[in-house]
C-alpha cells in the first residue's frame, strides 16, 4: 500500500497500452505536479483537497432549514430557496420576488455559491447530444453529457474529479483520481442540464430531464456518501429535491463489493449497474484492476444480493473491446456466471461498442463477432441489448475532453 491509499497491481494479461494522445496528457499532468497512475495502480483514497464551498443542495430539508434560521431568517424561507433551485432551477436572486431585495444576494452568496463553471459545450446528433466540461471552483475538470431521445432526457452525472480505478481503455482512468465531488457539485450538473431544457437550449424546445445515470467521471460507489445523498436529493420529491422517479436513476460501479452492500441496505431503490466487461478474473484483473480485491464471484454475488433485497433487476455492463473480450466463448462464460448467481430474470446484460480515445489501439468489435455475442447469451437465456452510442464526434466517452484540456492549445490542434 502506497500514501494515499493506492495499490500497485501487476497486470497478468498481455494487452494494448499506451497512445500518443495519453503520452501528451501524461506529461502536461507531470508539469501541473498532478499524479497519473501506472497501469494497475489503483486510487482507493482521494487526495485530500480543499472542499467546495457549503451549497444548498449539500444539506437535508431540516439542515436547509437550520442554516437559513442562522442566517437570521425564518426558517420557512429554507422552502422557498428549495422550491427555486429544484422546482424553478434557478440559484438567480434576481428572480426570488418572494424574498426581500435587501436580503436576496446575501442569501444568494451563503447557499449558492459558483460550484461549476462552463469550459465548452461539444454537441452532435443534431443538438440533441451535448457534452459539457466543467470546471470546478479549485480548477478540477469534469464532464457531464444530456442526451434527448424521443421518449426521455438522460444526463449522465460525474462523481468524482477523475477516477482512481483506472480501467486501461478509459480516458478517466488514464488521467488518475484528483478529488471526490461534493454531493451540491454533483447535483449541479442536473439542475443545469434541467435549466437548459427550460430555456429551451437543447435541439427539440423546452422539456425536464426523466433519467439520470452516474457513469461519468469517476467511480460512484467510491464516493459513497456523496453519491448516496446526491440519489435523495434527485429523488426527494419537490420541493426537497427534484422529484425523479427511483427507478430513471442508475448507479453505476465497477465493482466495489462493500460499496455494493451499503446500496443495498440503502433504501434508495434505485437501478444498479455493475461494469463487469469480462467473465473470468484473468482477463478482468487488467481490464478492471478493482477485480484483485473484489473478484467476479464476489462481484456477481453482491449484485444478486441486490436484487433479491430490492427486487431490482441489475444491469451488466459490457464494452465490447476487438480480440480482448469479445470471443463467443467468453459471452458463454458471462452466460455460466451470471446463471451460477440465479435464473436470468434477474440481471440484463448491456453490451457497449467501444467508444475509443484518440490515438488508443483499443476499438470496438466487429459487427460480425457483437452479433455472435449477443446470439450466444440469448441461446443462453440471459436478457441482452446493445446500446445505442452517442457522442462519439465528440469525444463522447468519458474524460475526453477533460483529458484534452491538459494539453497545450497547439497540442490539441495536432
Amino acid at each position: 500500500m502506497l500514501p494515499g491509499g493506492e495499490l500497485r497491481l501487476n497486470a497478468p494479461v498481455a494487452i494494448p497500452d499506451g497512445t500518443a494522445f495519453g503520452d501528451r496528457a501524461l506529461r502536461r499532468c507531470c508539469e501541473n505536479g498532478q499524479h497519473m497512475p501506472v497501469p494497475g495502480e489503483l486510487t482507493l483514497v482521494a487526495p485530500r483537497r480543499a472542499k467546495p464551498p457549503r451549497h444548498l443542495a449539500d444539506l437535508a430539508p431540516a439542515e436547509r432549514r437550520a442554516a437559513v434560521e442562522e442566517l437570521g431568517h425564518k426558517g420557512f424561507r429554507a422552502a422557498q430557496l428549495s422550491t427555486h433551485y429544484f422546482t424553478h432551477h434557478s440559484d438567480d436572486p434576481t428572480t426570488w420576488t418572494d424574498f426581500p431585495a435587501k436580503h436576496r444576494e446575501a442569501l444568494a452568496a451563503a447557499l449558492f455559491p459558483r460550484l461549476l463553471t462552463p469550459v465548452r459545450d461539444i454537441e452532435c446528433d443534431a443538438g440533441t447530444t451535448r457534452k459539457t466540461l466543467w470546471r470546478l471552483f479549485d480548477g478540477a475538470l469534469v464532464e457531464s453529457v444530456l442526451m434527448r431521445y424521443p421518449d426521455r432526457v438522460t444526463v449522465c452525472v460525474s462523481s468524482q474529479a477523475g477516477c482512481g480505478m483506472n480501467c486501461p481503455f478509459c480516458a478517466t482512468g488514464q488521467a488518475g483520481l484528483t478529488r471526490n465531488m461534493s454531493t451540491a457539485e454533483i447535483v449541479d450538473q442536473v439542475v443545469a442540464a434541467s435549466r437548459a431544457l427550460d430555456r429551451g437550449e437543447v435541439a427539440g424546445g423546452p422539456g425536464r430531464v426523466s433519467n439520470i445515470v452516474f457513469m461519468g467521471m469517476g467511480e460512484p460507489l467510491a464516493n459513497y456518501n456523496a453519491t448516496a445523498a446526491a440519489v435523495a436529493r434527485l429523488i426527494d420529491p419537490t420541493p426537497d429535491g427534484l422529484g425523479l422517479s427511483r427507478r430513471s436513476v442508475t448507479v453505476s460501479t465497477v465493482g466495489l463489493v462493500p460499496g455494493i452492500a451499503k446500496l443495498t441496505n440503502s433504501g434508495l431503490g434505485v437501478t444498479l449497474a455493475v461494469s463487469l466487461h469480462a467473465p473470468d478474473d484473468e482477463l478482468r484483473d487488467t481490464l478492471v484492476p478493482i477485480n484483485t480485491r473484489y473478484p467476479v464471484g464476489e462481484v456477481v454475488a453482491a449484485a444478486h444480493e441486490y436484487f433479491v433485497k430490492t427486487g431490482r433487476r441489475v444491469s451488466i455492463e459490457y464494452a465490447m473491446i476487438r480480440d480482448i473480450n469479445d470471443q463467443a466463448w467468453r459471452a458463454d462464460e458471462l452466460a455460466r456466471v451470471l446463471a451460477f448467481a440465479g435464473p436470468g430474470a434477474w440481471v440484463h446484460v448491456n453490451l457497449i461498442p467501444l467508444n475509443p480515445t484518440p490515438g488508443s489501439q483499443w476499438t470496438a468489435s466487429r459487427s460480425r463477432d457483437e452479433k455472435a455475442f449477443v446470439r450466444r447469451l440469448e441461446t443462453a437465456g440471459v436478457p441482452v441489448t446493445v446500446r445505442d452510442t452517442r457522442g462519439r464526434e465528440i469525444d463522447g466517452a468519458c474524460g475526453q475532453l477533460a483529458a484534452a484540456d491538459l494539453l497545450d492549445p497547439e497540442e490539441q490542434l495536432s
